[in-house]
């Protein structure tokens, strides 16, 4: 039977299972780490992958894109109202300040890095994944103001964080072919594709709209209108020498409000095609990272630094960025415990040893970082999520008159999972939250 056969099965049986498996507190990430590490290469062989496959890095290239795409149409800070203020602070205070910190870590600690080289792994280990812990985003016994900013957070730093992985890592490809002019192409590629956004998702959305109020369109065609206009951004960036990911983002904003959201239904069909392709990324990574770095040499400089990265370089820069809020320090520590690393920063990675073409892949310095802190952020947060989340729940509900406890709008969750999250019975729902019109989609 051939690897490719096997995993769509183990695809199948996993969504039979999804939510038993949930309720274990085993998730897709877990299930397909462990998959890919003992099909591919590294295991039983059955996985013929390799990091110069081509086909393999545009499948996630373009499974980052509809994402980063998805997230930016339908998760807007206007969506908060007045009360910008939590997620703001953690976009634009905690993202900077966490690239900061994990820079001079990576500076410090790996004797091979310069600074260009350890803020690259910093700016590919600072997005966060919400999907990792699905069940803190979902369950209503949190209160629906840190749900919901922990949601917009993870659905817009990926984004933010690209133009600065192109930057860094234009600097890092030039000092080591030993060329200049890493500032023009940088500007070059993210420019490019700030003209292919304009264009896709202004025009795209305006066109969409228009089809839409004349008739023109079905409820299946704006389906796939929309998941043609996410690849469009992402691959005409690339034809003309930009960024896919700039372009996919900042086209997702713009066709987000050529549209003014009112095509958030047909835009989940395009996070359905993304989750299902998220599942192979995860089942790549297994094989291509996670196995051979199993069964190599141990780095306990990588490891050091994931574990610091996981703790410390994500929750001092949240702590910081919440001062003033008067928010419980349970929350602070709830908040930043949970920024798991996920798909982003294995798609950067991969993007990053396309460019940088090292000898030995598994045993770059750059994959061992990436490599430990994204395992261990699978496994840390998949486990914990679904127990902290009830106990800080349970624990906020008996409080009185707490700034986590105002009244929140409820914004659209953005599918990530296979499974539903509600309260278990006899939990009241926190006094924050205001339903979602359309229902709580997870």
């Amino acid at each position: 039977m051939s690897g490719l056969t096997i995993l769509a099965a183990v695809f199948a049986l996993y969504a039979l299972l999804a939510g038993r498996l949930d309720r274990l507190s085993v998730t897709a990430p877990m299930v397909f780490v462990v998959v890919g590490a003992v099909l591919g290469p590294g295991g039983v062989g059955l996985l013929k992958l390799s990091f110069s496959n081509e086909t393999i890095l545009a499948i996630t290239e373009i499974t980052l894109a509809l994402l980063l795409f998805a997230d930016a149409s339908t998760v807007r800070l206007r969506d908060v109202e007045g009360d910008a203020s939590l997620p703001s602070r953690l976009l634009f205070m905690g993202l900077p300040l966490t690239v900061a910190l994990g820079t001079m870590l990576a500076f410090l600690m790996e004797p091979g890095f310069g600074w260009a080289a350890a803020a690259l792994v910093a700016t590919i280990l600072a997005p966060t994944d919400a999907a990792l812990g699905l069940a803190v985003v979902t369950n209503r016994a949190v209160p629906g103001r840190i749900r919901r900013a922990l949601n917009i957070e993870s659905g817009l730093n990926d984004g933010l964080s690209t133009p600065f992985v192109t930057l860094f890592l234009a600097i890092v490809v030039s000092e080591e072919s030993g060329t200049q002019g890493w500032v023009v192409a940088a500007v070059t590629q993210i420019g490019l594709a700030v003209v292919a956004a304009l264009v896709v998702g202004l025009a795209g959305g305006w066109l969409v709209s228009r089809a839409r109020s004349h008739r023109w369109t079905s409820g299946t065609s704006e389906q796939l209108a929309v998941l043609a206009l996410a690849v469009l951004a992402y691959t005409g960036a690339v034809a003309i020498g930009g960024n896919g990911f700039v372009a996919a983002f900042l086209g997702g904003l713009l066709f987000g409000q050529a549209t003014q959201r009112r095509l958030d239904g047909p835009v989940e069909f395009s996070e359905t095609i993304g989750l299902f392709m998220s599942f192979f990324v995860w089942t790549l990574f297994g094989a291509l990272f996670v196995g051979p770095v199993l069964r190599g040499n141990t780095y306990w400089t990588a490891v050091g630094y994931a574990v610091l990265s996981l703790t410390v370089v994500r929750m001092l820069p949240v702590a910081l960025s919440l001062i003033g809020l008067g928010m419980q320090r349970r929350t602070v520590l709830f908040m930043g415990w949970f920024g798991p690393r996920g798909l982003a920063s294995v798609v950067f990675t991969l993007v990053a040893l396309e460019d940088m073409k090292p000898a030995s892949p598994d045993q770059s310095p750059l994959v061992q970082v990436a490599t430990w802190t994204i395992l261990l952020s699978v496994v840390a947060h998949g486990v914990t999520a679904r127990r902290l989340s009830a106990r800080y729940g349970a624990r906020m509900s008996s409080l009185g008159n707490v700034p986590e406890l105002a009244p929140a709008y409820e914004p659209r969750m953005r599918r990530r999972g296979l499974t539903r999250h509600t309260p278990p019975q006899g939990d009241t729902v926190d006094r924050g939250d205001i339903p979602d019109p359309g229902g709580e989609r997870g």
